[in-house]
């Protein structure tokens, strides 16, 4: 497999500005490919990442709880730059709370970046790809889309769609040269699990190291954070021609959490 296997391949990143999709999409950059970023906040820093890996970039901020600025985004990059090659559906948020104290508006929010702007993507670029007869659709779910919490019930049914919507997608693309998998990680220490450490340690009164290891100790076996690099190269391999025949697989990178 060459180095630089994706060289000229034109990939959307949602949610990449930091995180999880900004590892992401720094891998994928190493391998060649020119790199659609997205996302909320200060995005400078994560384009001059990119751009210093010897790639192009692209940056919109689409909302992704918008269908119609989820179509200008796809269609930005056809007139930009040409047909999707590689989407990375990575947008999420969180909302923590019981069922019976729900937000709406949050429930909504969660449904809608989580799982319903990939469905948007996804039928957007498919007709690109299919032209093509090649392309990669990668669903970035989580454990959660595998197995239950509590007080996450949005967060859990998004990603619980997003995996059956990869089957579907895997299924309607299975005799052409487009795949679709998700992975699932555990816990990998982005801004978003951050916060959920530094509450835990004030509402306990604890140090943060302590909130740590309570965290990770009660879901993850392993006792470490899965990393954005990790996540990244497990995108590059379903990317490379050993993931030609891997479709609808939800992948989970856990560190054993789904194995107990």
């Amino acid at each position: 497999m060459s180095e630089k296997f994706l060289s000229g391949k034109i990939t959307l990143v949602t949610g990449s500005t930091s995180g999880i999709g900004l590892g992401i999409a720094k891998c994928l950059a190493q391998a060649g490919a020119d790199i659609v970023l997205n996302g909320f906040g200060e995005h400078s820093q994560a384009e001059q990442d990119i751009q210093s890996l010897g790639v192009k970039t692209l940056f919109h901020g689409a909302d992704m709880r918008k269908p119609l600025e989820i179509q200008d985004l796809v269609e930005t990059i056809e007139k930009s730059w040409g047909q999707v090659d590689v989407l990375v559906n990575n947008a999420g948020i969180q909302h923590v709370s019981s069922i019976e104290d729900f937000p709406t508006d949050k429930w909504d929010d969660v449904l809608a970046i989580n799982l319903t702007s990939s469905f948007h993507t996804t039928r957007l670029v498919l007709p690109g790809m299919r032209f093509k007869n090649w392309g990669r659709i990668l669903n970035i779910a989580s454990v959660h889309g595998l197995v239950a919490s509590v007080n996450k019930s949005a967060y859990v049914a998004a990603k619980h769609g997003l995996v059956g919507l990869t089957k579907v997608t895997a299924l309607e693309t299975a005799t052409t040269g487009i795949t679709c998998n998700a992975i699932c990680p555990g816990w990998v220490l982005t801004p978003l699990v951050q916060h959920q450490v530094d509450t835990r340690a004030k509402a306990m009164n604890i140090s943060i190291a302590q909130a740590t290891k309570q965290l990770l100790s009660e879901k993850e076996p392993s006792m470490q954070f899965t990393t954005p690099e990790e996540l990244g190269a497990l995108a590059l391999f379903l990317c490379s021609v050993a993931g030609n025949n891997v479709r609808g697989v939800a992948w989970n990178m856990d560190g054993g959490w789904a194995a107990q």
